[in-house]
C-alpha cells in the first residue's frame, strides 16, 4: 500500500505545473540547520554552517531513498563527486528518511561519495520543499536542488521531479562560483 501511495504521489507530482511548486528564490539566504546524516554508512552530525565554512554547498532534496529516480540521482551525484570537489563544493542530499535508511543509502546508492541527511519538518518547511499532491501533503520532499555560496546565499534553484538536470545545473553553478573567485 505504501509503495502504491508513493508511486501515485510521484506520478501526480510530475503532472503538476512547475509554477505551482514554490521554493526559496535565488538570492535568498539559506536557512541554517543541524541534523543527523550518514556518509559511507556511518552516522554523523550535519550542520549547514559547518559545511559552508569549507565552501559552497549543493543541497539537494529528494523524495525517498531507494526509489528509482532518487537512486539514479544519487548515482549521478556520486559519479560527478570529483568534479564537485574540484570546484570546492560539498554535496548534501536530504530527505525525510530515517537514519538507518540513510546509512544504507549512503553506501549502496551514494557509493560512499557524499553525505545524506534527515530533513526534519522544520527544514522541509524552511526550504519550502514539501511535496503536495492535489493540495495534500505527502510527507515527502520535492526534488529540489539549491546551490548555496559560501556566504549562505542561494545562487541556483532547480525544482523538477525529473532528476536528470539537477547534477549538471548544480555542477555548472559551482564551477561558475569557482571561476568568479
Amino acid at each position: 500500500m505504501i509503495k502504491r501511495t508513493l508511486a501515485a504521489a510521484a506520478a501526480l507530482a510530475l503532472l503538476l505545473p512547475s509554477a505551482a511548486m514554490a521554493e526559496l528564490p535565488q538570492g535568498a539566504v539559506a536557512p541554517d540547520f543541524t541534523t543527523q546524516g550518514a556518509l559511507a554508512g556511518k552516522s554523523m552530525p550535519v550542520s549547514l554552517k559547518a559545511l559552508l565554512a569549507k565552501g559552497p554547498v549543493v543541497l539537494y532534496f529528494y523524495p525517498k531513498a531507494f526509489t528509482q529516480g532518487c537512486t539514479l540521482e544519487a548515482h549521478a551525484f556520486a559519479e560527478t563527486s570529483g568534479e564537485f570537489a574540484a570546484a570546492g563544493a560539498t554535496v548534501l542530499g536530504m530527505s525525510n528518511d530515517d537514519l538507518p535508511t540513510l546509512q544504507k543509502f549512503s553506501s549502496a546508492e551514494c557509493r560512499d561519495k557524499f553525505t545524506v541527511a534527515m530533513a526534519s519538518k522544520d527544514v522541509i518547511k524552511a526550504y519550502d520543499v514539501a511535496l503536495h499532491v492535489a493540495g495534500v501533503p505527502t510527507g515527502l520532499t520535492k526534488r529540489t536542488s539549491y546551490v548555496i555560496d559560501q556566504s549562505g546565499k542561494i545562487v541556483l534553484v532547480h525544482s523538477d521531479m525529473d532528476y536528470r538536470d539537477h547534477v549538471t545545473l548544480s555542477l555548472a553553478a559551482v564551477q561558475k562560483l569557482k571561476a568568479a573567485h
